[in-house]
This record gives structure tokens, C-alpha cells and sequence, in this order.
């Protein structure tokens, strides 16, 4: 499995709570916090569901 870096580059005033939710179920906290998860089947539809709100790298 590859890794990917996860980062917030965007705020959360104002989303709705389902994207808030998955910011946090993904173990963002404040704008430019970083996670490196396993990329799978649900991480990578969580990502598309906030899109928006962040950036994604590949890890090697």
C-alpha cells in the first residue's frame, strides 16, 4: 500500500458537518496540520469528500 500526506490548508468556520467530521475522523486539528495515512478505498473517498479543504501528497 502506499502512503499519502494529508494536509489541511483550509479552515473549517462555516463547512458543513459531515466535512467537518471527516476532517477530524481523518486526525486533522487546526490549518496546516499534516497526517500520513495508508492510502485505501475509504481514505481516498473521505479525501474526495474534502477535496476542497486539502492538499495530498504521495509518501514514499
Amino acid at each position: 500500500m502506499a502512503k499519502i500526506k494529508v494536509t489541511l490548508i483550509r479552515g473549517l468556520m462555516g463547512r458543513k458537518p459531515n466535512q467537518v467530521a471527516t476532517v477530524k475522523a481523518l486526525g486533522l486539528n487546526k490549518r496546516n496540520s499534516s497526517v500520513i495515512r495508508e492510502q485505501s478505498e475509504a481514505i481516498d473517498g473521505m479525501i474526495k469528500t474534502i477535496a476542497h479543504l486539502v492538499k495530498v501528497e504521495n509518501v514514499k
